[in-house]
Parts: C-alpha cells; sequence; structure tokens
C-alpha cells in the first residue's frame, strides 16, 4: 500500500535563517560567520623592541653629551693656554624673548675681529648687549680663529669632568639593564634546555 503523498509544502525560510532538524539540531549554529583579518602580537617580542629601542635612545644621548664635554673643555683649555686679545668690533644685536614672550632675555650680538691677518665675522659670547658700532675686547685662538670669547666669559668657564656625570650616568645605565637582559636571557636558555633533556 502507498502512503498518499502529503500536501503540506515548506514554507519559505527568510535570508540567513538556519534550517534546524525536528530534533532541535543546528540551534545552537551561528547565523553568519564574520570575516576579517585576525592580528597576533607577541608581547614579550614587542616588549623586547621597546626596551631596545629606549636603550639605544639613551646609548646615542649619552654619547652626544659625552663628546659635547670633551669638545668644550678642549676649547676652554685651548683659549685659556693658547688665547690671544683680539677687538672685535660690534656689528649688531638682535633680542631674545623670553619664554612669556613679553620680555626680552638677552642678545644675541655678532662683530668682526682680525686674527693673522684675516678677518672673522663670529657670534660674541653672552647675552649681554652691545651697541653696533662699538669695539669690546675678545679672547681668541690662532690656530682656531673662529674659536671667541670674551675675557669675562672665559674667566667663568673652566674644564671640568662635571661634564662627563649626566653622559656617564646614561651609559652606565645602558650597560647595566644590557647586561641584565643578557644574563636573564642566558638563565632561561639554559632552564629551557634543562627541561627539553629531562632526568636521565
Amino acid at each position: 500500500m502507498i502512503a498518499p503523498e502529503s500536501n503540506h509544502m515548506d514554507e519559505p525560510r527568510p535570508a540567513g535563517e538556519v534550517p534546524v532538524d525536528d530534533d532541535g539540531e543546528g540551534a545552537d549554529e551561528p547565523v553568519t560567520t564574520l570575516r576579517g583579518a585576525t592580528v597576533d602580537v607577541d608581547i614579550r617580542r614587542a616588549g623586547q623592541v621597546v626596551v631596545a629601542i629606549g636603550l639605544a635612545a639613551l646609548a646615542v644621548t649619552g654619547i652626544v653629551l659625552l663628546i659635547a664635554g670633551i669638545q668644550n673643555n678642549s676649547q676652554v683649555n685651548d683659549l685659556r693656554q693658547h688665547g690671544i686679545p683680539v677687538s672685535v668690533t660690534v656689528i649688531g644685536c638682535r633680542g631674545l624673548i623670553g619664554g612669556t614672550g613679553a620680555q626680552v632675555a638677552g642678545y644675541s650680538c655678532t662683530g668682526t675681529y682680525t686674527v693673522g691677518g684675516t678677518e672673522y665675522h663670529q657670534s660674541i659670547p653672552g647675552l649681554a648687549f652691545h651697541a653696533p658700532g662699538s669695539t669690546i675686547r675678545g679672547v681668541a685662538v690662532p690656530g682656531d680663529p673662529k674659536l671667541l670669547s670674551t675675557p669675562d666669559q672665559l674667566g667663568r668657564q673652566h674644564a671640568s669632568w662635571r661634564v662627563f656625570i649626566i653622559p656617564g650616568l646614561l651609559l652606565f645605565v645602558v650597560v647595566a639593564v644590557t647586561a641584565l637582559l643578557v644574563r636573564r636571557r642566558s638563565t632561561a636558555s639554559r632552564r629551557a634546555g634543562t627541561v627539553a633533556v629531562g632526568p636521565r
């Protein structure tokens, strides 16, 4: 005996709806799948990169300050040991605006002087105002004629080891942190090797 065909027709389902069997299977399945690239960030490696960049910046800063300190001491010594008096003719001065911008913090003046028959045009050290056309006393080094100072400025300048304190501290921090990181990495590698081999 042939069973009669059912006249019941499946109703159309809305787009995106997941068919559900009579036993309820498929009810927990997601309707759609989110599409997009996933980003995997290695926090440990990112931290190492940040630390390396910071150490490099400290090292560069320390080296720059160290070179500046060496040059400053060398210039002071040259001016004191080999400086000769020169007459500096003031060309002009510019006002330097202070932090608030409401008042002048000092002046930047330029002048000309002659060393060995050659005229040089340089900035006059200090922030004092000098009338254009006036003549002031200066000190220059024949071996380095562009190195100019004034007796007052030179009297307050001395070669000092203190210029090496900050760069020395920066470089010490770089060396100490680098050594610590290398030691920790070496210790971690030895422990990893011990765990991999295991007890015999």
